[in-house]
C-alpha cells in the first residue's frame, strides 16, 4: 500500500498542534462539522419514463470535520455514494476520504497543503469549486501559497492535480494570481470616492500526448486580466482571457486558441437600478484532462449571461453556457414606486425587467487542415467577433411586478418569454418558444402561520415545429408553522403533451422540519425529466417516481 505524504501531513499537524497546546495552555482548539445525506427510493413509472433500476435505494452523503486552533486549520471530508442519486455521474459510486487538507493562515503568509478550492477573478481560467446539487467537485490536491506583502496586495501560487471522482486528473495544474486594491496601496487614494482594483492570472496545464494520430500540445497555458471601478452608485468591471490551443474531447480536437471577454456595468440609487453585461466566448473549455467531458475536471468557469429562474416551469428550459463559442448580452432594470404617493398607494410597487440574448459565433465553412512535420493533421477555424443571427441559442424576456396589499398579504406577477435551442443545450433537435405566467401570493395569518401559493402556466408557441412536452400548468401550496415546520405540495400537469398518453400529473409533496442548524425533509412524488442548472452549469435529471429523504446538520 502506497502512503502519500500529503495524506498524512494533516494528521501530523493536528497531532503536533494538540501536543503543543497541551504543554502550553488548556486551549485545545475547536472542532466544527457538517453532515449532509440525500436519498431516493424509486419506482417504475412507464408513463413518465421512470425506468426499472437494480438498486432501489440511491444516496449521496458526506461528513465534513474541521479543526481550528489559532492560525492552524485541518479539515477532512468523508463521502459515500451508494449508489449515486439519479442524474449523478455513476463514476462517483464508492466511499472514502475525498478531501483532506491542512492550512496555516496568517496576515502575511497563507499556506494550504492537501485539497483546496480556488478562483481567480470571475473564474475564466481557474475556478476549482464544489456544487453538491450538480455533482461537481473539481478541487485541486497539492500546495497553495498566498502572500500579502502589504495591505491591498495578494499573490497566490499553486500546483497540484484535480479531483477526478475517486482518482486524480491526468494533468498537472500550475497557477499564479495577483490581486491589487489600489485604494489600499496608494495613500492618496485611501479616502477617494473612486475605488480601483485589478488583477492578473496565469494557469498552465501539463498532460502527456496520448493520441496515436495527432500531435497534441502537452503544455497549455492560459492568461487573464481584470479591472473594476466603483464610484458611489456606479460600478464597472471587465475581464479578458486568452488560452493557447488546447484540443480535447469537448471541442472535437480543434487546434484554435481560445479567448473570452466579459464586461459588466451598473448604476443604482434608492428605488432605481440598471445593469448590463456582455460576454463573448470562443473555444474556452479548459480542463486538466483533455479527454474529460460533462462537468468533470473543469478549470474554466464562464459567468452566466442569463437570469437564473427559480420558478419551476421556466426551469424546464434553462440555458447552459456554451464554452466552445457564444456571444450574448443582458440588461436588468429595477424600479420602485414609493409608498404614500398617488401611484404607489399605501405600500408602493416594485418592477423588475430583464432581457438576455445569446447567439453562436459564425464559423460556417471556414474549417481547414494543416500538416506539421510529423504528418499529423491539425484542425483550425476562424470565427466572427459578434454573434451570428443564424445561430440563435437562447432568448429570455421577463418582467416582475410585486405589490404588498396589506401587512399580511403580498403578491408577485411574473411573465417570462423563452426562446430555447434544444439542440445546442441538450443535444436534441428542436427550437422551443414558450410563454410563462406566474402568480405568487403569500398570506401571514399570524406571527407563526403563513401560506404561500404559486399558480403557473406555460404555453408553447404554435410556431414551433417541435412542441416538445407541450403546455404545462402548475399549482403549489406551501404552509409554514414558524420556525420549525414546512408543508409543501404541488402538481405540474403536462396537459398539452402531443402524446395523449403522457398528459399526466406530476404530483409531489414534502414535509420539512428545521431545528437550529439541523434540517430533515421527507417527500414523495414524480419528478419530470429535464435539466438542473446552477450558475449556468447544468446536469441532466431523468424522470423518476418515489420517495426522497434529505438531512443536513452543522455543528
Amino acid at each position: 500500500m502506497k502512503i502519500s505524504y500529503i495524506s498524512i501531513l494533516p494528521c501530523f499537524l493536528c497531532a503536533l498542534s494538540l501536543k503543543v497546546a497541551a504543554q502550553q495552555q488548556p486551549d485545545l482548539g475547536t472542532i466544527h462539522g457538517s453532515l449532509v445525506s440525500d436519498a431516493q427510493y424509486t419506482f417504475v413509472d412507464s408513463t413518465i419514463g421512470a425506468e426499472s433500476r437494480s438498486e432501489k435505494i440511491l444516496s449521496n452523503s458526506y461528513l465534513q470535520l474541521l479543526y481550528q486552533r489559532g492560525k492552524i486549520e485541518v479539515g477532512t471530508r468523508f463521502e459515500i455514494y451508494q449508489t449515486p442519486l439519479l442524474g449523478f455521474d455513476p463514476r462517483y459510486t464508492g466511499l472514502g476520504i475525498a478531501n483532506k487538507y491542512a492550512r496555516y493562515h496568517g496576515d502575511f503568509l497563507d499556506i494550504t497543503v492537501g485539497n483546496f478550492y480556488e478562483q481567480f477573478g470571475n473564474g475564466s481560467i481557474l475556478r476549482a469549486y464544489q456544487e453538491w446539487a450538480l455533482g461537481i467537485d473539481n478541487s485541486i490536491e497539492g500546495l497553495r501559497v498566498k502572500v500579502r506583502p502589504k495591505k491591498g496586495v495578494t499573490f497566490t501560487a499553486l500546483v497540484g492535480k484535480q479531483r477526478a471522482f475517486w482518482e486524480k486528473s491526468k494533468g498537472i495544474v500550475r497557477a499564479a494570481d495577483m490581486d491589487v486594491n489600489l485604494n489600499a496601496v496608494i495613500p492618496s487614494l485611501e479616502k477617494s470616492k473612486n475605488r480601483y482594483t485589478f488583477g492578473a492570472s496565469a494557469v498552465s496545464k501539463y498532460q502527456a500526448d496520448d493520441s496515436p494520430t495527432l500531435k497534441l500540445p502537452q503544455n497549455v497555458a492560459a492568461f487573464s486580466g481584470r479591472a473594476a471601478f466603483t464610484r458611489e452608485a456606479i460600478h464597472f468591471e471587465a475581464e479578458g482571457a486568452y488560452k493557447i490551443n488546447d484540443p480535447g474531447a469537448t471541442n472535437k480536437y480543434v487546434f484554435n486558441t481560445g479567448n473570452s471577454l466579459y464586461l459588466q456595468g451598473s448604476y443604482s440609487k434608492k428605488g432605481f437600478a440598471v445593469s448590463g453585461s456582455v460576454k463573448r466566448v470562443d473555444n474556452m473549455d479548459f480542463r486538466s484532462d483533455r479527454n474529460a467531458n460533462f462537468n468533470s475536471q473543469t478549470l474554466s468557469f464562464l459567468p452566466p449571461i442569463t437570469k437564473t429562474h427559480t420558478y419551476r416551469l421556466p426551469t424546464l428550459y434553462p440555458y447552459a453556457t456554451q464554452p466552445n463559442g457564444e456571444f450574448g448580452g443582458q440588461v436588468n432594470l429595477y424600479y420602485r414606486i414609493k409608498k404614500g404617493t398617488a401611484l404607489g398607494g399605501k405600500y408602493g410597487w416594485q418592477f423588475a425587467l430583464n432581457y438576455a440574448r445569446v447567439n453562436g459565433l459564425d464559423t460556417t465553412g471556414v474549417y481547414s487542415k494543416i500538416t506539421d512535420s510529423t504528418g499529423s493533421y491539425n484542425y483550425l477555424y476562424k470565427s466572427s467577433f459578434l454573434g451570428s443571427k443564424d445561430k440563435y441559442y437562447f432568448e429570455d424576456f421577463n418582467i416582475e411586478i410585486a405589490k404588498k396589499w396589506s401587512q399580511k398579504f403580498k403578491q408577485t406577477l411574473t411573465y417570462v418569454y423563452l426562446g430555447y435551442n434544444k439542440e445546442v443545450v441538450q443535444g436534441k433537435p428542436g427550437m422551443i418558444f414558450s410563454h410563462n405566467i406566474i402568480l405568487e401570493s403569500s398570506y401571514e395569518f399570524d406571527d407563526k402561520n403563513a401560506l404561500r401559493t404559486e399558480i403557473q402556466h406555460m404555453y408553447i408557441d404554435k410556431k414551433n415545429k417541435d412542441q416538445d412536452f407541450g403546455n404545462w400548468a402548475m399549482l403549489m401550496l406551501e404552509y409554514s408553522v414558524s420556525p420549525h415546520w414546512y408543508f409543501t405540495v404541488f402538481d405540474e400537469y403536462n396537459y398539452g403533451n402531443p402524446e395523449k398518453a403522457k398528459r399526466v400529473h406530476y404530483v409531489s409533496s414534502q414535509v420539512s422540519y428545521i431545528k437550529d442548524s439541523h434540517r430533515i425533509a421527507i417527500g414523495y412524488g414524480r419528478q419530470r425529466e429535464g435539466l438542473l442548472c446552477v450558475g449556468g452549469i447544468c446536469r441532466a435529471v431523468p424522470a423518476s417516481n418515489g420517495f426522497t429523504l434529505s438531512f443536513s446538520s452543522t455543528f
